[in-house]
């Protein structure tokens, strides 16, 4: 499964997603240094539940980015993936829905305390 095979439009949204995915690195890298910044003045365990939940959600987000944009660069990557891993990308949405699992039950845990 090459680009010209999925499409151009497919190809545009593809395109549109991995732009969002790399701004979406750039916020939470921005925001991680906010927080680390916080959290050497205050020192709160609140802060600390901040920076490991923007720390996966940063993980989340360079998995995500990098998923979406492999049908991209199959044509310079030479590896045999299956077009079914194309269709229904299951391994890539387990992985992230774990990551997310375990950002928000850190965020839950901090909340709680």
């Amino acid at each position: 499964m090459v680009v010209e095979e999925i499409g151009p439009m497919v190809t545009v949204l593809i395109l549109i997603a991995v732009a969002v995915g790399i701004a979406n690195v750039i916020l939470l890298v921005g925001l991680l240094h906010t927080y680390w910044k916080t959290y050497q003045e205050v020192k709160s365990k609140f802060t600390i539940g901040l920076l490991y939940f923007a720390s996966f959600l940063l993980i989340q987000n360079i998995l995500v980015t990098i998923f979406l944009a492999i049908p991209l660069l199959i044509p310079v990557i030479p590896l045999q993936i299956p077009d079914s891993d194309f269709v229904r990308p299951h391994f890539a949405f387990i992985f992230v829905n774990l990551i997310q699992l375990l950002a928000l039950t850190i965020l839950y845990k901090i909340t709680k305390e």
